[in-house]
């Protein structure tokens, strides 16, 4: 569990940090301008840590799925092997999506206007303005997505749903309690990622309603989810509880002398 929340927070460090600090730059500055080498590099690096934390997320649920549904054959079946292969893959799907999507759309001409209706260079917006035929990476968005992304969500729901079922079958409460605790949190943050970025990418066409509410959905899933990814997994640590709760009360827990 904690070699895959590991790789999670590379990525929600990267992943923010690609959006995040030129958008307050923007902001402070008031000069909303970006290069366009700037750009392909955003676009890029969005792309990769995107698609990768998609097929990450779909790997943790199966990881909570051996986890609590076989219980004593997981470190057999979650061996660091396995959970190596599972990362790197993850990776080089997110890195191979990324290439495709960034060399089609800046092979396009956009000569219509410069100004993108977006706070970072993302896909919608840049092929609103391009005056070439972009039926072709449009197909492609939704062939790829459908090939390579769109899988995990489903992926990731059966895991659960067969986690719910052996999770009903806990005569403990306290073993319920515990085993919810376990993946609510994940589940939680992969619906927030998972269908706000599914709205954005697999919407048959734009509008300038569309874009509008995908910004709104580009906020959850490049700053939100990855802003409260750390606070939701980190809350699961007695310790850190504990710490947070001396913090707020002003005394620690009470021990016995």
């Amino acid at each position: 569990m904690y070699f895959f929340i590991k790789h999670l927070a590379v990525l929600d460090m990267c992943f923010i940090s690609t959006i995040v600090p030129k958008l307050l730059a923007s902001l402070i500055s008031k000069w909303s301008t970006i290069s366009f080498g700037g750009c392909v590099i955003q676009l890029f690096f969005f792309l990769a840590l995107a698609a990768t934390e998609s097929i990450l997320l779909a790997a943790m649920s199966y990881d909570r799925y051996v986890a609590i549904c076989n219980p004593l054959r997981y470190t057999a079946i979650m061996s660091r092997e396995v959970c190596i292969q599972l990362s790197t893959t993850s990776w080089t799907i997110g890195g191979v999506y990324s290439t495709i999507h960034t060399i089609n759309t800046f092979r396009l001409h956009f000569c219509r206007s410069n100004v993108i209706e977006h706070f970072f260079c993302d896909l919608p917006p840049l092929l609103k303005i391009a005056c070439s035929d972009i039926r072709p990476n449009q197909n492609m968005i939704y062939g790829i997505g459908a090939v390579l992304i769109l899988p995990c969500f489903p992926l990731t729901l059966v895991s659960y749903v067969f986690i719910l079922r052996a999770i009903m079958r806990i005569h403990s409460v306290k073993g319920q309690r515990k085993a919810f605790s376990t993946c609510v949190s994940h589940l939680v943050t992969v619906g927030l990622f998972y269908l706000t970025g599914i709205s954005v990418y697999l919407r048959p066409k734009a509008s300038s309603l569309a874009l509008y509410q995908d910004k709104i959905s580009a906020v959850f899933y490049t700053i939100l989810v990855p802003m409260v990814n750390p606070i939701v997994y980190s809350l699961r640590n007695k310790e850190l509880k504990q710490a947070i709760k001396k913090t707020l009360t002003g005394r620690g827990p009470l021990r016995k002398i």
